[in-house]
């Protein structure tokens, strides 16, 4: 039967993806380490350009944030913080940053590009 081996495929794909995804952390994880510890932010690489971009991400307080917008229509629309929702809500001019102070915690992430050249 033609979804026996479907499913026998997707699962072999899956625990690959699984497998590549560790892999590809850990080696992000060394390649930051080594670069964050050079101090260097650009590079090239033989045929790779290398840059470490840093970003800042907000990580909402689920209580906070709840106490923050007591609209219960608008924490419905939210029910787990999402970022890009509240950023929506935002640009949209639903909600306030003033309604929101307090609610996050703002972190620094340093993202990983490699390109080809």
């Amino acid at each position: 039967m033609r979804v026996n081996r479907q499913v026998g495929r997707y699962f072999q794909l899956k625990s690959k993806q699984k497998e590549i995804e560790q892999e590809l952390q850990e080696l992000r994880n060394e390649i930051l380490g080594f670069y964050e510890e050079q101090g260097i932010t650009e590079t090239i690489v033989g045929n790779y350009q290398v840059k470490l971009v840093k970003q800042e991400r907000k990580d909402y307080d689920d209580q906070r944030l709840a106490e923050a917008l007591p609209d219960p229509q608008l924490w419905r629309l939210l029910s787990k913080p999402d970022v890009s929702k509240i950023a929506s809500l935002l640009k949209l001019k639903v909600i306030t940053e003033d309604q929101l102070k307090d609610t996050y915690e703002t972190k620094q992430v340093t993202l990983l590009q490699v390109d080809k050249r």
